[in-house]
């Protein structure tokens, strides 16, 4: 049994299809189903059950699963140690971020890591608050950034920024040409909002919470799945929305969108790490890069 064997077979029971499981490693079919009939030979183990064209594990194929994502975790974090070893000349950094902080406020540090330390290749997988939590209590990330609050006890979470919220009409919108927030009625508009889960949507709920509005009496139908889209459909005439003035700046010079004064509290970023895993020179080192800014 090797390592590669090990790594088709999870790839083949996680996509539960040979093909695209052979796709995504970049081997042939041929080579991802030798692997696995490799497997199911020498240990006299049907791994996997088919039926006309697809597969399913069966109950031996599932223990054997748990156990082969294991043994490739242990297999990661031994490659991570010895990467250690070679001083940052070498080795990767996963990270995951929330979309106002990935896609406004994470780049420059990434920039900066990686001219510091060209040898160190870095990835940036983007969500909302609650998935990038996951991914990295699950290991699928060194690091993560949020900007929401996190209660996931194997995490630990240390504030590295703070976002100024604001709220945002079109030019045209009646509350534009007011712009005092005081004695609003929330419930009067239509809002564009994010996904549930998001940081921006738990400010939303804040506010309502604050003027004694359950959810259910906002018109709240149009929900996007990022910053942009939500921006950009405030700007059409959608509605009004509460988002980081990181993401409307040049909207917002521009008059394409107006700010409402409704007082808004500021927001953190955090960063996120699991509380027991080694932590590899590259994720202690963009850890420091991180803090010292903060």
């Amino acid at each position: 049994m090797t390592l590669e064997q090990l790594r088709i077979f999870v790839a083949v029971a996680e996509r539960e299809h040979v093909t695209r499981a052979a796709r995504d490693l970049n081997l042939t079919q041929s080579a991802t189903s030798a692997a696995v009939a490799a497997l199911e030979s020498r240990y006299a183990t049907r791994l996997f059950d088919r039926v006309g064209r697809r597969i399913a594990l069966t109950d031996a194929g599932r223990l054997f699963l748990i156990e082969a994502r294991a043994v490739l975790a242990r297999a990661a974090s031994a490659e991570l140690v010895l990467a250690d070893l070679a001083g940052l000349r070498v080795g990767s950094l996963g990270l995951a971020a929330s979309q106002t902080v990935g896609n406004y406020w994470l780049p420059k540090f990434i920039q900066a890591f990686r001219s510091a330390y060209p040898g160190i290749s870095v990835s940036l997988v983007m969500g909302n608050t609650e998935t990038v939590a996951a991914l990295v209590r699950d290991g699928e990330a060194n690091l993560g950034f949020v900007e929401g609050e996190v209660e996931e006890p194997s995490l630990s979470a240390t504030t590295v920024a703070e976002d100024e919220m604001t709220l945002v009409a079109p030019a045209d919108h009646p509350w534009s040409r007011h712009r005092a927030g005081s004695g609003l009625d929330l419930r009067s508009v239509s809002w564009v909002l994010r996904e549930p889960g998001s940081g921006t949507r738990s400010i939303l709920a804040g506010m309502l919470r604050g003027e004694g509005i359950a959810w259910s009496e906002i018109d709240a139908d149009l929900v996007l799945p990022s910053n942009e889209a939500v921006r950009s459909a405030v700007e059409a005439g959608a509605g009004v929305t509460v988002i980081s003035k990181l993401v409307v700046a040049r909207a917002l010079a521009a008059g394409t969108l107006v700010a409402v004064d409704y007082p808004l509290p500021r927001r953190r970023f955090f960063m996120l790490r699991h509380k027991d895993r080694y932590a590899t020179a590259a994720e202690s080192e963009f850890m420091r890069l991180i803090e010292k800014a903060a």
